[in-house]
């Protein structure tokens, strides 16, 4: 590949809590020619890319050969969760200074009378007042007072800020006021940032919307510095080609794109998961699959029904209560609708004040990592425990790139185990029970909550450690089939190949279905669409090769929570009445299971997803081989199974593994970047895309 003449590789590398993951195809013969794993450099995340690339550089990778770079990150996430983002300041409706800490007057944890609220991203004194007001309805009361907007702008200067949110109320139906300060800021102060509500989050909700406008803002200066940083690296090396990232909602994006709307990517990595998940299902045989991806700090479930994760539009960052819904700041943003569970590689495990074993949410991350590591750390985690039962292999941890440490880990173990009054082996088994347990608790719930059973989906595992308990947790659950996609653990990384380039753009417009202005709805949409078409024709996508898909979140009137109803294509107005009226029914009996009649439909956000071309990025298919599965076989080793202790297993090379291949557990199946177990009484069939199929229960013969 070194003397390629024309750019023929798509690259994507995903930055992670503890690792940093990536991914290398050809998109000429579809193979993935080059897989790839560093510890994630968690004060500079961008010189841990490099070190990457320079790893694989080394291996003959020709850097003039790259025609796509895409890249998944958690920059924005970190920087809200550290406080590192930058010196920014709010500008709101005079009255309006303290929505960021009234909030929704709501506790998150009503037993809890003492429980912390978020900390606002903007301090009160950086949140100034301006004299305007802008009615319900669009109508402008009061325009911006120039003598609130010089007040405002010389407080500015003096606090040296570096960004700007202006969140102005109703803004959503109206943003005149909030474009013409913006403009103004603009003009006295050059080099500051600004993000409008109306732009972020044209939505009703004046705290949700302030919220993310203040986010947006926080994050934008760093992720522009960062950004810059990347491209400047990547063309240095050699890399003349326009970088991608991947958005919380599983598209991609122009990097200018991606700068000018930095809340967007707050859920990138754990989305380039999700699009991965439902790319390998559809590939297998099964558009219906739950998604586990477990890296070394977290695991993150998500349902992918008919080849596609669901969407949903508001997220939390920076919980004060990791995994309690109501304790972060709300972001408004497309995003994918998955769950967080404090379970990963590096997840630590402890003794609670019950005296029960606990594992996790706190992680040790990639620094000091894991006692196995060797690098310092001395408390107990989950990877300590798989090393300890025969999981993991000490001399095989990124094909031995990280030599593992059993002494450290069972000495790390053997601490917890004096405590619980176990030896070091049952202490293992325990942590490695509780995480299993609690990812299969909180995927449960997950899925139910969506009205599906857990046993009609297939599990689709992946990351540096979900293959080690996928088939554990798939029986906890009732799930009959568990797939392990080539390159398991930097599956995240391809999922931002295959994501298509695309952008989703809302507003709010509440109305009844029977009531509705079907001329404003629609003057909307083609706002809504020339603003999406704008976004992707600058990522490179031809006007003519992008679709239009549209849809609303109604309810029935009276009622709370809305539900995504897709609209029917042409014109919008009294004669798509009907099928929209049947679109809603379909779509309220799928999430609540019966309709209730003789309600009006009401309608609150109407949304546009606008898709360029599919990715080019496609696998190669392989025949199927004669050889017996004996063939891959590296060796054997001692590992533990609930029902009988320690027995010696084979070890499987899965880069010898080949299509047709079946063998029958107990066993290991090593690769570089993760190591799949699979339990007794399952049997494994390669398919032709060299991904592993686990039947649950069934032995082949």
């Amino acid at each position: 590949m070194t003397g390629a003449v024309e750019p023929n590789l798509a690259v994507s590398f995903d930055v992670g809590g503890t690792f940093t993951d990536f991914v290398i195809v050809d998109l000429t013969t579809g193979d993935i020619s080059h897989r790839h794993k560093v510890l994630t450099n968690a004060r500079y995340p961008a010189r841990g890319v490099l070190r990457g690339w320079n790893e694989m550089f080394q291996r003959g990778l020709s850097s003039g050969s790259v025609a796509l770079a895409v890249h998944s990150t958690t920059l924005v996430t970190n920087s809200i969760i550290e406080r590192k983002g930058a010196r920014t300041a709010l500008l709101t409706t005079r009255g309006f200074r303290d929505i960021l800490e009234l909030a929704r007057e709501q506790m998150y944890d009503i037993y809890d009378l003492f429980a912390p609220p978020p900390e606002p991203l903007i301090a009160r004194p950086y949140r100034l007042e301006i004299d305007e007001r802008t009615m319900a309805n669009g109508e402008i009361l009061t325009r911006p007072s120039d003598e609130s907007i010089n007040a405002a702008i010389e407080t500015l200067k003096q606090e040296r800020i570096e960004a700007v949110a202006i969140s102005f109320l109703h803004s959503y139906r109206n943003p005149e006021n909030e474009r013409y300060v913006g403009a103004r800021i603009a003009e006295a102060m050059p080099g500051v940032t600004t993000s409008l509500s109306s732009d972020v989050a044209p939505i009703a909700g004046e705290y949700e919307r302030t919220s993310t406008a203040a986010a947006d803002a926080y994050t934008k200066p760093l992720l522009s510095r960062y950004v810059s940083e990347m491209e400047r690296s990547l063309a240095d090396s050699g890399m003349q080609v326009d970088l991608h990232l991947v958005l919380s909602s599983g598209e991609i994006a122009a990097a200018a794109t991606a700068v000018r709307h930095p809340v967007r990517l707050l859920e990138s990595g754990p989305a380039s998961g999700a699009m991965a998940a439902a790319f390998f299902g559809k590939l297998a045989g099964y558009e219906d699959v739950l998604s586990l991806d477990m890296g070394g700090t977290t695991a993150k479930a998500c349902v992918i029904e008919h080849g596609k994760p669901e969407l949903t539009h508001l997220l939390e960052a920076a919980r004060v209560r990791r995994f309690m819904k109501g304790s972060g700041l709300p972001i408004v943003a497309p995003v994918v609708d998955l769950i967080e569970i404090g379970a990963g590689g590096g997840s630590i495990a402890r003794r609670d004040e019950l005296g029960l074993l606990k594992v996790g949410p706190d992680s040790a991350g990639a620094d000091p990592g894991p006692a196995c590591y060797g690098l310092g750390g001395e408390q107990p985690t989950v990877s300590d425990a798989n090393l300890l039962l025969g999981y993991l292999s000490a001399d095989y941890f990124l094909g031995g790139t990280i030599p593992l440490r059993s002494g450290n880990a069972r000495e790390a173990i053997s601490r917890l185990g004096e405590e619980l009054g176990l030896s070091a082996e049952d202490t293992a088994w325990g942590i490695h029970r509780v995480v299993n347990e609690n990812m299969a608790a909180a995927a449960r719930m997950h899925i139910i909550e969506r009205n599906r059973d857990p046993r009609s989906l297939a599990t689709i595992a992946f990351g540096g450690a979900g293959p080690a308990h996928a088939v554990a947790v798939a029986r906890l659950l009732g799930s009959q089939t568990v797939i392990f996609p080539p390159g398991a653990g930097v599956a995240s990384a391809l999922g931002a190949l295959v994501s298509p380039v695309a952008f989703t753009a809302g507003r709010t417009l509440m109305t009844r279905l029977d009531l509705a202005d079907w001329d404003e709805i629609t003057a909307m949409f083609t706002g809504l669409e020339q603003q999406a078409l704008t976004e992707l024709t600058g990522a490179g996508a031809a006007a003519e090769d992008v679709s239009f898909h549209r849809w609303a979140e109604m309810r029935l009137e009276g009622q709370y929570h809305e539900i995504s109803v897709d609209l029917p294509d042409g014109r919008l107005d009294e004669h798509a009445m009907p099928a929209i009226g049947s679109a809603f029914a379909a779509a309220y009996a799928r999430q609540y299971g019966r309709v209730l009649e003789g309600l009006a439909i009401e309608a609150l956000h109407w949304r546009l997803t606008a898709t360029g071309p599919e990715s080019a990025v496609t696998l190669k298919q392989h025949p199927v081989s004669g050889q017996p599965a004996s063939t891959a076989q590296k060796g054997n080793r001692s590992v533990y199974y609930p029902d009988g202790g320690f027995r010696d297993v084979p070890v499987y090379d899965r880069e010898k593994l080949q299509a047709g291949m079946q063998f029958n557990g107990p066993a290991i199946v090593e690769e570089r970047e993760s190591t799949a177990v699979i339990w007794p009484d399952d049997s494994v069939l390669v398919d032709e895309y060299l991904a592993l199929l686990v039947q649950i229960g069934v032995t082949s013969k």
